[in-house]
């Protein structure tokens, strides 16, 4: 079982980043996948999920306008589309995958079924 994130990189303000998290082992409709991310000295933080049946949780109102989940089932891949990135975007991101059938209304870095990916860094310059 693997979730390999990546797509990270250097950006400045305002542009777009597309993060990839393909996952190997299972298969990501079978289960619930999110991306978090986590800034240096904060906490992780739960951006949004997706559920099998496609259904999506956004976590935060900073981001829901500007960063959007998708899944590829033939790909067996998530995304996340960040578009109008900010320096306080700066962060280590992370895919994740969970057990249930909706996305967990509160999804910490707490929840003790949740399987982490390594993480990506995306780094955002003024």
């Amino acid at each position: 079982v693997q979730l390999q994130a990546s797509g990270g990189g250097l950006v400045q303000s305002g542009e777009s980043l597309r993060l990839s998290c393909k996952a190997s082992g299972f298969s990501l409709d079978y289960w619930v996948t999110g991306w978090f991310r986590q800034a240096p000295g904060k906490e992780r933080e739960a951006i949004s999920c997706i559920n099998f049946s496609g259904a999506r949780t956004d976590y935060a109102d900073s981001m829901k306008d500007r960063f959007i989940l998708s899944r590829d089932n033939a790909k067996n891949t998530a995304y996340l589309q960040m578009n109008s990135l900010q320096p306080d975007d700066t962060a280590q991101y992370y895919c994740a995958r969970t057990r249930g059938v909706r996305c967990p209304p509160n999804w910490g870095p707490d929840d003790g079924d949740t399987y982490w990916g390594q993480g990506t860094q995306v780094t955002v310059s003024s």
